[in-house]
């Protein structure tokens, strides 16, 4: 078997920390409740994260930390014992993109492995080699390269590298936006995005106030902000000549339903090839299972080129939403072939779901019944949270998950 890159996983939280793992990840990535570009996601506390460390590492997998804002003066009020503290813990590295955090981490926990994050825009040779004397182990390339661009930087740079296969794409240079802060005075560099980029505008000439003009791109590029999502699925031979070590999943603020599909796709995919790179060949279905998830509409993004017209959804910055997020198996009853299921959106009696997990193969179930935690015959459950039993046709796993192609309205 081939060697192949890190599968890099996002967690917003303990519980998709869980599912990452048990899903394929190599590695994850989390934040803390301070000092990340992801304020507005549940973040780890302190004992959360004690609790993700053993869990991940008990089965091998690393943890990497965000300490990715572009701090302010006031901003480094407590960070120095923050970082300490996650030296302590055993944090696998942390990721950052301010010289001042960079040196801190070397002050106060010289032993841990810096990466350094997208944030810092590295998109050449000489970039990487900087940073590499300055103690760097890790470079997170620029989401604005091409496979050719990031091949040339593998081939000059001893230090290891990390590029994003799929999630969000930002429309400013590697997520260096000013338009949130200048709009809504929420700083997009501090961990407080509004994503601007992702509201609907028109274009009305001053003089003119009330009329509307049609908005249109040139060769200078585009006046919509709201870029589809990357996926690189399609891609994973092209993706293996470009000589990365890690191959990054976005979406620390993403569901667990996103979490657990797009993890276990990628895994499926990076393992068949390295089983048998000659013989490698796409699954049409990985693309499908990923068009289950949220998302925007997929594209390429800088891999084959600069995106046009292609990279850009000029009528919607809504998602694609085909399929509701039903709950998380917890325990399967072989004796009754029943499943018990921790609720997240409201079931009903006959509802037609799809179970599927890591090691479960996907299978679809009507149900025939749905019982309640006293074991009464219900006919819809409608509580987050509560624990219902099913009945079930197959096994199924704990942390299996269900979901159901959404109703026709």
């Amino acid at each position: 078997m081939k060697d192949i890159p890190e599968l890099l996983a996002p967690a917003g939280n303990l519980e998709k920390l869980k599912i990452a793992v048990l899903y394929g990840a190599d590695a994850v990535y989390i934040g803390g409740e301070l000092y990340n570009l992801r304020e507005a996601a549940d973040n780890f506390t302190m004992e959360d994260l004690k609790k993700g460390l053993e869990f991940a590492h008990n089965r091998g997998v690393k943890v990497y930390v965000t300490v990715n804002l572009i701090p302010h003066n006031d901003d480094f009020e407590g960070l120095p014992e923050y970082i300490a503290k996650l030296g302590n813990f055993g944090v696998d590295a942390v990721i950052v993109a301010d010289p001042g955090v960079l040196s801190i981490v070397q002050e106060v926990a010289p032993d841990m492995e810096i990466h350094l994050s997208t944030q810092a825009n590295n998109v050449n040779w000489r970039s990487l080699q900087f940073w590499q004397k300055q103690g760097v182990e890790r470079v997170i390339l620029a989401r604005e390269l091409s496979i050719n661009e990031i091949k040339e930087i593998n081939k000059r740079v001893d230090v290891k590298t990390e590029s994003f296969i799929h999630g969000a794409m930002c429309i400013s240079y590697s997520g260096r936006c000013l338009l949130s802060n200048y709009m809504i005075n929420r700083d997009a560099n501090r961990g407080e995005c509004a994503q601007s980029c992702r509201w609907e505008y028109t274009l009305m000439e001053a003089e003119r106030p009330g009329e509307y003009y049609p908005i249109v791109e040139d060769d200078a590029g585009t006046y919509i902000f709201n870029s589809k999502d990357l996926c690189m699925i399609e891609h994973i031979p092209e993706l293996m000549t470009t000589g990365v070590s890690s191959f990054k999943i976005e979406g620390r603020m993403k569901s667990l339903h996103y979490v657990a599909t797009v993890v276990n796709t990628y895994r499926q995919a990076l393992d068949e090839w390295a089983e048998d790179p000659e013989g490698y060949t796409y699954k049409e279905e990985w693309l499908e299972e990923l068009k289950k998830i949220s998302h925007r509409h997929y594209t390429t993004g800088f891999y084959f080129g600069k995106p046009r017209s292609e990279g850009q959804n000029y009528e919607t910055s809504s998602y694609v939403r085909n399929y509701d997020f039903m709950g998380i198996v917890q325990e399967y009853l072989p004796e009754t072939e029943e499943a018990v299921i921790e609720v997240r959106s409201k079931f009903f009696e006959g509802d037609k779901v799809e179970f599927f997990g890591s090691e479960t193969d996907s299978f679809i179930e009507e149900l025939e019944y749905i019982k309640n935690e006293e074991g009464e015959l219900i006919s819809d459950a409608p509580h987050p949270h509560q624990l219902i039993t099913v009945k079930v046709e197959q096994p199924v796993n704990k942390y299996d998950l269900v979901r159901r192609k959404k109703r026709d309205k």
